[in-house]
């Protein structure tokens, strides 16, 4: 493992490389993919991509919760939570690639 994290940079530089559009509209592209997929969510949608996997909102009910540093116990408001289920596609191949 590299350790290293993914950017908006690297996306756009690896789209320019595979695809062979220039640097500025790989740029625009990615942050036109990605900006879809915020909206997408923020407007309560899932968002699927075939042989990844899916982002999903899930609702979080309120309840009690407790500072652990005083022991005082604090309401935790409802809340929408942003999931993602990996594809088995991708199960697969990250466990392919820890078993080399």
């Amino acid at each position: 493992m590299t350790g290293k994290t993914i950017t908006r940079a690297d996306l756009a530089e690896a789209v320019y490389r595979e695809v062979g559009l220039s640097r500025q509209d790989s740029a625009a592209l990615v942050e036109s993919v990605l900006g879809m997929m915020a909206d997408t969510l923020a407007a309560g949608e899932s968002v699927k991509l075939s042989s990844f996997g899916s982002f999903m909102l899930r609702e979080k009910n309120g309840r009690m919760g407790r500072n652990p540093k005083t022991g005082e116990e604090v309401p935790i408001d409802p809340r929408r939570v942003l999931v993602f289920k990996p594809s088995q596609v991708l199960k697969d191949r990250i466990d392919e690639s820890l078993s080399k």
